[in-house]
């Protein structure tokens, strides 16, 4: 199975002022790029692994043969997380969300401004380069967690429905090393409709 890379579901500007159009450009076409090409050129070099998806990839990541292994850690997981980076922000994104989704955010958070800011506060206090992430564990239980570089949930048996990027690249054209209000302008993006069909899929 060759991987590719997805379109974006919208112009490179769409989602300003949050993101600029440069930025999401040079993230789409160059960054997410790589990764595609280069997980690509690994699972190339053990051909039993063609027919293994991106999801069984990550969630299997242990039963990767190890010269391959760091590849598709890191080049899977950042084509896993940034396909899933464009689909839940949209240009007319925001708000907040509704149904079943917005009950368990209430129940297990305390309310939407208690997800903000905690997930918020998981990505600012990303050390380096990395995610935060909402994630529906086995249980359909959310959670809020973060992870370095392109290190994705699967890989510990979590389904991320929600992702925000904090890697430099992702940012730094506009909010230069201001992490906290780029993080703060993306909540302005968030496709909740797209959020809660992936919540709705990850726990069955």
């Amino acid at each position: 199975m060759a991987f590719n890379l997805p379109d974006l579901p919208y112009d490179f500007g769409a989602l300003e002022p949050h993101i600029d159009a440069r930025t999401m450009e040079i993230h789409h076409d160059k960054h997410h790029a790589v990764y595609v090409n280069n997980l690509n050129a690994a699972i190339e070099k053990h051909p039993d692994l063609g027919d293994w998806s991106l999801e069984k990839l990550l969630t299997d990541i242990n039963s990767v043969p190890e010269d391959i292994r760091g590849a598709v850690r890191n080049h899977g997981g950042g084509h896993a997380n940034h396909s899933l980076f464009w689909e839940i922000m949209s240009p007319n994104g925001g708000g907040e969300p509704s149904g079943d989704l917005a009950d368990a955010i209430n129940s297990t958070f305390g309310g939407f401004g208690d997800l903000q800011e905690k997930l918020s506060s998981a990505a600012v206090g990303q050390f380096g380069s990395g995610w935060g992430w909402l994630t529906v564990d086995g249980s359909g239980s959310l959670g809020i967690e973060s992870s370095a570089n392109q290190d994705n949930p699967l890989m510990h048996a979590r389904t991320p429905i929600l992702g925000v990027d904090v890697w430099e690249h992702a940012y730094y054209l506009k909010y230069q090393n201001v992490r906290p209000d780029y993080v703060k302008n993306w909540w302005n993006t968030i496709n909740w409709d797209a959020v809660t069909s992936r919540y709705q899929a990850a726990k069955g």
